[in-house]
């Protein structure tokens, strides 16, 4: 009889998890890999769930695909390990189980890392590889993006008649991380050809069960869970999980009364779970009717704006000449009484907004934050907080994020930040859980009241986002390319890295002035000879002309009249980059804000004067 024949009329137990128990067993390299390098412990695995109860087990395929098998350097090795794999699970079974060609999601949280192109050959690639070996179905597995799933949903139906089992996979009970309601992705899983719907990964029995009130009898289609064991757990330095096979047992039931025909079980589940299942449930008869008990909540989203204490600074630079100055976080903690002069000395020349860094060159520093919060409450000013992803992983970044939107710190620049090796920690890890793209997007979705995983965060927030530019690039046009895209994953506006001559100035002009988001063009005024060339040699990002570095040479042995030259060569780039930028981005060197406090000074007076000018001509035209 056929796999769907006897869902049909009876319920069918899964097998549990194949990476899990190889954890336990010390393998934690590639599992799909140990197919060909260790067939007969991947067997034993397979036949130990049988044996406790299973009708269907999977191959052990979940990500024997190119995208993940290029990890470890055995994208060649595709076909080999999904034949192996098949190979292995059909000796184990026999004529005792049906075996599902298992294949796993590649998205999670971060859609954008993997484009559908991709996606589509990594999948054709290895359905071929499963459907060539003849397993009785597929199953499509952990999908926490319904666009990927729909997509290889699609691809799967046209290319085979054979049973397909479409399973999602959720951050919070009924809801997609893309909102959608679950029953609604099942719906439309249903409609794509899928003849067996349902969820899998990431929630227990407790929580799958909340779910699946939610969701009803499908009008073709069968329903499957395949639960976790439990949430995992960390201990000297292994993970592992703690659900008792006896709690399954008790849970089985209520899986059936929510229309489950296929039950097996995620990560952390062992043969004891699935031979508790089954000691309650084989051959049971499934349900045929049910009362859907719970509706999808409603999104609560507080519609209303935050209000702000200061306009976004992308309105600000657009209808005026704009100042804002960076002054990094003090590397030494007797050193925050002289941070706070120069705050204070800004303050004075009038800027709109002083910026702070987030361990620029991955040097340790005061947090930015929390000189932020103090130079708002105490100084009344506008702290604009850098945000890099190197230090933080998604859970930090958000958590920091709402921390800040929490202290009404709304305006923040999105950078990749520097890697760990180049700072004073080079033993360090650099995170990049995402981009500097992702977390602008991630941000931007925050401010539609949503987190970085699609849940409901009550309220909106506001923050008003920087992206960087750096235009010291030998093709400038490439640069460009990446503001446009910046701009699509929803940057306001840009902070450039130092720009060193009037010619750059202008090509930079010439190249963005297109774009739709305004523009601070970044300046530094150099110090010394010494200090301009580490910045032309040593600092990513940072190139001075020729002309310039001779200028700051000459004056070599005489450190004042270097330090006059460098603000009178920042002055010559103020003039010229005010003719065709509103927004001047001041970086003071080694907390010498007397230096950037005479620049935002010149700037501010600078600008009064064009705009007195530009009066004067209009009264007269």
């Amino acid at each position: 009889m056929s796999f769907l024949d006897k869902l049909k009329n009876q319920i069918l137990i899964a097998d549990g998890a194949m990476g899990t128990l190889l954890y336990s067993f010390g393998k934690d390299s590639c599992f799909e890999e140990l197919n060909l390098s260790h067939p007969e412990q991947i067997q034993r695995i397979h036949k130990a769930y049988i044996e406790a109860g299973a009708d269907v087990i999977q191959t052990n395929t979940y990500a024997a695909n190119y995208l993940k098998l290029v990890r470890y350097g055995l994208e060649d090795s595709v076909k080999e390990i999904n034949s192996a794999a098949v190979h292995n699970a059909k000796l184990a079974a026999g004529q005792d189980a049906y075996v599902l060609g298992t294949i796993g999601g590649n998205r999670g949280i971060k859609p954008d890392s993997i484009t559908i192109e991709e996606l589509k050959r990594s999948f054709r690639e290895q359905l071929y590889c499963l459907l060539l070996e003849g397993v009785d179905g597929l199953l499509l597995e952990t999908f926490y993006d319904l666009e990927e799933l729909e997509t290889v949903l699609t691809i799967a139906r046209k290319e085979t008649k054979l049973p397909i089992i479409a399973q999602v996979s959720l951050q919070e009970p009924g809801i997609l991380q893309d909102r959608t309601p679950v029953n609604d992705a099942l719906r439309r899983l249903e409609g794509l050809g899928a003849d067996v719907i349902g969820l899998n990964c990431r929630l227990g029995p407790h929580h799958m069960l909340l779910a699946l009130e939610q969701i009803e009898l499908p009008e073709h289609a069968f329903l499957s869970a395949y639960p976790n064991a439990s949430l995992p757990a960390y201990t000297d330095g292994k993970f592992h999980y703690e659900g008792d096979a006896d709690y399954f047992r008790k849970s089985a039931q209520a899986f059936r009364n929510e229309g489950i025909r296929l039950l097996g079980g995620c990560c952390g589940t062992t043969p004891e779970h699935i031979r508790a299942f089954a000691s309650e449930l084989k051959n049971a008869v499934p349900i045929v009717e049910k009362v859907v008990k719970l509706k999808p909540k409603k999104i609560t989203i507080d519609d209303r704006t935050p209000e702000r204490e200061y306009p976004p600074l992308e309105k600000v630079v657009k209808e005026r000449p704009s100042v804002i100055v960076e002054l990094d976080p003090p590397r030494k903690l007797d050193s925050i009484t002289k941070f706070f002069e120069g705050a204070k000395a800004l303050k004075k020349a009038g800027i709109d907004a002083i910026t702070l860094a987030d361990n620029s060159l991955a040097t340790v520093r005061i947090a930015n934050e929390a000189l932020g919060y103090r130079v708002k409450t105490e100084l009344g000013m506008r702290p604009l907080i850098h945000l890099a992803c190197r230090d933080r992983n998604i859970i930090g970044l958000q958590s920091h994020l709402m921390g800040l939107h929490t202290l009404g710190m709304n305006d923040v620049l999105a950078i990749t930040g520097d890697p760990a090796r180049v700072g004073d920690f080079p033993g360090a890890s650099s995170v990049y859980d995402v981009s500097s793209f992702e977390l602008i997007q991630m941000i931007k979705q925050l401010n539609q009241g949503l987190s970085f995983s699609g849940k409901d965060l009550g309220q909106k927030t506001d923050f008003s986002i920087a992206a960087a530019f750096n235009p010291n690039v030998r093709t400038l046009e490439k640069a460009v390319k990446r503001l446009e895209k910046k701009v699509e994953y929803g940057a306001d506006y840009f902070i450039t890295q130092p720009v060193f001559s009037e010619e750059k100035l202008i090509e930079v002009y010439e190249n963005t002035k297109h774009l739709s988001a305004p523009i601070y063009i970044g300046l530094m005024p150099l110090t010394s000879s010494k200090n301009a060339e580490f910045l032309h040699n040593e600092v990513p990002g940072i190139k001075i002309a020729d002309s310039i570095r001779d200028r700051m040479a000459r004056l070599n042995d005489q450190p004042q009249q270097a330090v006059r030259e460098g603000i009178e060569i920042t002055k010559s780039l103020i003039d010229t980059a005010l003719d065709l930028f509103n927004g001047i981005y001041l970086i003071t060197p080694f907390l010498r804000y007397e230096i950037t406090a005479e620049l935002a000074a010149y700037t501010n007076q600078r600008a009064n004067e064009i705009r007195g000018n530009f009066y004067v001509e209009s009264t007269i035209q």
